[in-house]
């Protein structure tokens, strides 16, 4: 076959028209072959071309007679001295770290371990087995593709509503899907799943990963799989898994366009991405990819004992952000999947990892001085998950400017509120105005804080509010996995019930976890199925559950499709109501000498709330006023922005509290949307005369309007 020398960049495999280049990063290795294969059967390459150039530790070849569609991989030589870090081992067929495609999944062999398997001490061994028969393969691809007229939706932060979802539960057993799309990028992008999230009212979903991922032998040992992904072997592929076909080129296309149908329904797509850490695992893992290309430079070794990794993300290793080149890799992936993919942002799984430079966590650390100047990323929607494993590493509020974070804070105190715990209103209050305590002081706005009250990681809302303790059994590690619970919704008994008071208790504590979720300041991010009550049997680590316990069940019971129904309702409100999607931090304080609060709270009494109220461990009853007139913000046109004065009651008592309404302003009066209490609540004038009687764990909205001589008092 016909060489040239290549490029070292781009790096990766790429297809010019006339021919492929291909270009490969080691700083340590002494020699590197290009493995090239006829199928995804073939038990050995029917090539193997050595890499005669390197520039700048690239080494790079051009093969004029190569086309898309080309399967191949690397060996790579250098020395096996894991004592030093270095774990080269020639033997292996390793996939190319900028693989755009996936022409072989590996197959969890023996063979695809640099060491003879044995005991702890076994990764010191070398294993020369060849495992050219079951290690992962990349394939060549033509990444041009007819766009059309997409463009990215642009979705402004402040009217970001998110929805979570898994690619292949989602569409798994939807009934209106055929079963050879059901479970992929085109079973997500169908008109029956894509018409529900429009008709919901999300403008985002935010994918579990798509990046392509394996399963760790451990978990197939067990009959289980990696459902969640979160075990990445390749930045730029998207999963194969979750292609109707078996054509690698053709599941990138799929991909394509799943973004382009999202996009013309005014959905954008952002993608949860693992960079912290690789499916290599700890030094006894396999060997796929960087720990055999060069695991000196790409992982976080151990100064002590390069033998071992650092590892901050509980998942045996960490990637080296401190060297150049992976930062580029990182960077070049995130690039790609903007630029190729389209994708309008990312949410990085344990953020907290990337800001390691030597050890503890550097907010100004390379990583996000780079995506801050960088042309494509800072435009796009960054979502930090605020923490890792490592000391130090819970990070919620100190992320930089142009980046939100998942705010745990949130999540907890809502539902402490919700559950009945004493002592809460104060932190509550703080969360549901979007949290300044934690993005002000950085000079971030309300947005920055991504609020929800359940997410992949947990049980889902059903069983938040039907379960005490965690049922992993199914996990097959005797239920010691996932977070430990010892709570009390005092929901009645565990698991499902018929009882039908427990069943309307737990639907109106649905309710109120949603509807707090959604009238809040900041971003809401719904776990998707939430909305039609999917249950996980109480598991709250599905993590390795690619069954009926984490897939989207679409046969739907009346309460089901009551839930649906609110959250429709509460996400359509939200949208018509300026004074939800704040731009700004509230004040606490009249402006333009109007005499009236932008925010006010209450106390049953319909007095405002005294500083000693806060402390008070009993109260968890109290209202919230938005003065519609006082938001203080313009529209992008600079209009200035004005809109409805609201009105929130919140009763965590399981008993009823009268409630004195607050004085309405001249010529208006409070006319009552929604009460939690009831799945359907019709439209009520209140009285501002007659207190409102709030029932035990209910949120009620109100809002004014203009009183007319026909009007009525209830």
């Amino acid at each position: 076959m016909k060489t040239k020398p290549g490029l070292p960049y781009p790096l990766g495999a790429t297809w010019t028209g006339v021919g492929v280049n291909f270009s490969l990063y080691s700083e340590n290795a002494t020699k590197v072959e290009l493995c090239l294969f006829d199928s995804p059967e073939a038990v050995k390459e029917s090539a193997k071309i050595e890499l005669q150039e390197q520039t700048d530790k690239v080494w790079h070849i051009f093969l004029s007679e190569v086309r898309p569609g080309q399967l191949y991989g690397y060996r790579v030589h250098g020395p096996y001295e894991p004592a030093k870090g270095h774990r080269f081992n020639p033997h292996k067929v390793l996939i190319d770290p900028y693989a755009k495609a996936i022409g072989r999944v590996p197959l969890m062999k023996d063979e695809n371990f640099g060491y003879k398997l044995g005991d702890s001490e076994a990764d010191l061994s070398f294993d020369e087995r060849d495992n050219a028969a079951s290690a992962p393969l990349a394939a060549v691809i033509d990444t041009s593709f007819t766009w059309g007229e997409d463009r990215p939706p642009r979705i402004p932060w402040h009217k970001t509503v998110i929805y979570e979802t898994h690619v292949k539960g989602i569409s798994k057993l939807h009934p209106d899907i055929s079963p050879e799309l059901q479970g992929t990028y085109a079973g997500l992008s169908s008109d029956s799943v894509v018409n529900y999230l429009k008709n919901l009212g999300v403008t985002a979903v935010e994918l579990l990963p798509v990046h392509f991922y394996v399963t760790d032998k451990s978990l197939l040992d067990k009959g289980l799989t990696n459902y969640w992904g979160y075990n990445t072997l390749g930045f730029f592929a998207p999963h194969p898994g979750f292609g109707a076909t078996a054509s690698p080129d053709e599941c990138v296309r799929e991909f394509k366009r799943m973004v382009g149908v999202l996009h013309a329904a005014g959905i954008e797509v952002i993608l949860d991405v693992v960079y912290n850490h690789t499916a290599e695992g700890n030094q006894l893992g396999p060997t796929f990819s960087l720990r055999g290309i060069d695991n000196a430079n790409y992982y976080r070794i151990s100064p002590p004992d390069p033998r071992y990794y650092m590892d901050f993300t509980g998942c045996g290793n960490t990637l080296n952000m401190s060297n150049p080149r992976v930062l580029q890799l990182i960077m070049d992936s995130l690039r790609y999947w903007v630029t190729e993919m389209h994708v309008d942002g990312f949410r990085f799984d344990l953020a907290s990892t990337l800001a390691r430079e030597l050890y503890d966590v550097n907010k100004l650390s390379a990583f996000f001085d780079i995506v801050h100047q960088d042309p494509v990323l800072s435009q796009v929607k960054l979502i930090a998950e605020p923490w890792d494993l490592g000391e130090g590493g819970y990070q919620v509020g100190n992320f930089p400017v142009g980046w939100t974070e998942w705010n745990g804070k949130y999540r907890d105190t809502v539902r402490r509120f919700w559950k009945g715990d004493g002592g809460v209103v104060s932190e509550l209050a703080t969360r549901l105005c979007g949290s300044s305590d934690l993005y002000e002081q950085s000079g971030r706005r309300p947005y920055a804080s991504i609020n929800f009250v359940t997410c992949h990681d947990g049980f889902t809302l059903n069983d938040l509010v039907s379960y005490n303790e965690k049922h992993n059994e199914a996990n097959g590690e005797e239920n010691k996995d996932g977070e430990n619970t010892n709570q009390s919704w005092n929901c009645g008994a565990e698991g499902p019930t018929d009882d039908p008071n427990i069943r309307l208790l737990r639907e109106r504590q649905k309710r109120n976890l949603l509807a707090n979720l959604i009238f809040s300041q900041g971003v809401p991010m719904l776990l998707g199925g939430d909305e039609m009550g999917r249950t996980q049997k109480g598991n709250n680590n599905a993590y390795c559950q690619d069954n009926e316990i984490s897939w989207f069940h679409w046969d739907l019971n009346k309460e089901q499709k009551e839930l649906i129904a609110f959250l429709k309702k509460i996400i359509k409100l939200r949208k018509e109501e300026p004074a939800l999607q704040r731009r700004k931090f509230l004040q606490g304080r009249a402006i333009r000498g109007s005499g009236i609060k932008d925010i006010t709270f209450f106390d049953p009494s319909g007095q405002e709330m005294k500083d000693e109220d806060w402390s008070l461990d009993f109260v968890r009853c109290f209202g919230v006023r938005l003065a519609g007139d006082q938001i203080n913000e313009v529209d992008l046109d600079g209009n200035r922005i004005v809109g409805n004065t609201l009105l929130f009651l919140f009763n965590a008592h399981h008993e009823p509290i009268s409630f004195k309404i607050p004085q309405a302003m001249p010529d208006q009066q409070w006319d009552r949307i929604l009460d939690t209490y009831e799945s359907e609540s019709p439209p009520l004038l209140v009285n501002n005369a007659v207190p409102y009687e709030l029932r035990g764990r209910s949120l009620v909205f109100l809002k004014t309007r203009s009183l007319k001589k026909a009007d009525v008092s209830s």
